[in-house]
């Protein structure tokens, strides 16, 4: 809900965020904007689609590489980002009143240690 004003769903503000932040090294890859998200290839590629639809992200094969596709902020993409943080910061600091800054912060610690687990196996779901 707190990204509605600016249409965007918490999964592609995650998504343009992560690119805005690989960008900053350079350009980053389908790979490794996978790796950051925690989600297989295609799972990122089918969320980049409608991204790239917005004209919000370009998808361009790597001239070194042409397997790999480097994934890159448009300048609505960057505009759209900045709303969106306003936005975002708002919602974090109503959750923060509510629920405490300290377990916030906690919360946002075990959440973040459970997302860099990649050696996390969970039985199959039934």
């Amino acid at each position: 809900m707190a990204l509605a004003p600016v249409g965007l769903k918490s999964t592609q503000y995650s998504i343009l965020s992560e690119v805005a932040r690989g960008s900053a090294l350079g350009a980053v890859t389908m790979c490794e904007l996978a790796a950051a998200m925690v989600m297989d290839r295609s799972t990122l590629g089918h969320n980049l689609r409608p991204l790239e639809r917005d004209a919000l992200v370009i998808l361009q094969h790597a001239p070194d590489d042409r397997r790999k596709r480097h994934v890159q902020l448009t300048r609505k993409g960057k505009a759209l980002l900045q709303r969106a943080r306003h936005s975002w910061a708002r919602a974090e600091d109503r959750f923060e009143a509510i629920f405490g800054k300290k377990p916030a912060s906690e919360l946002r610690a075990v959440l973040l240690d459970i997302a860099n687990r990649r050696d996390l196996s969970l039985p199959p779901v039934r």
